[in-house]
């Protein structure tokens, strides 16, 4: 566990507070109204999403990989969702049964992932048939020059925000695990560097 990791869990919320007051939280607040069942939720970082969830929700796990994440991320389950199963986990390899879960949240954590088509497949593996994932992720421009500067800081991105590769092509991801993108919808991120700026949101079945 780096010093910087300590850093970045303590100084994100106030870091990504524009954005996520005229970005993210809409977004959130509409994606994950359609959560239901048994809830897994990957990368829960800070809980951002904690509060955003309805009654249909019958059990919510959240997993997330990093330590110094984790100890904020109880404290805010205890202040707004008691009863939330947390464990320590990476995407990549998800201590779950197959087919245990009816709705799979991921909020810009598939850009920072190692692996994302194995954490991608690992999602698919633990929905049950027809279950929905639910997500809003960084992605690559279309915008061929702002692609290619993604692509120049990328290394960069890395080590400064904590594994982030905005530069990837999640949808075609997404698709190409095996799931199904029933809905989908692109936007940019207030308040954000224009490398950080492409987002998609939206859902797929699986």
């Amino acid at each position: 566990m780096g010093a910087w990791n300590r850093v970045f869990a303590a100084m994100y919320d106030r870091v990504t507070a524009g954005s996520e007051r005229d970005c993210f939280s809409g977004h959130r607040r509409t994606l994950l109204a359609q959560a239901g069942g048994d809830v897994l939720e990957i990368g829960g970082g800070t809980g951002a999403n904690l509060p955003m969830y309805g009654e249909a929700v019958r059990t919510l796990t959240v997993t997330e990989p990093e330590t110094p994440m984790l100890g904020r991320l109880q404290r805010r389950i205890g202040e707004l969702r008691p009863g939330t199963e947390l464990r320590q986990a990476s995407a990549e390899q998800l201590p779950f049964a197959d087919g245990s879960f009816d709705t799979a949240v991921s909020t810009l954590v598939l850009c920072t992932v190692d692996d994302q088509p194995r954490a991608l497949r690992e999602l698919h593996r633990v929905l049950r048939p027809g279950g929905r994932l639910l997500f809003m992720e960084h992605v690559r421009s279309d915008e061929r020059g702002l692609a290619r500067w993604q692509d120049r800081i990328a290394p960069l991105n890395r080590r400064l925000l904590c594994g982030c590769r905005c530069n990837r092509e999640t949808l075609a991801g997404i698709e190409g695990a095996g799931f199904d993108v029933t809905e989908l919808e692109r936007d940019t991120v207030a308040h954000a560097p224009p490398f950080l700026r492409p987002l998609i949101v939206g859902v797929a079945r699986a």
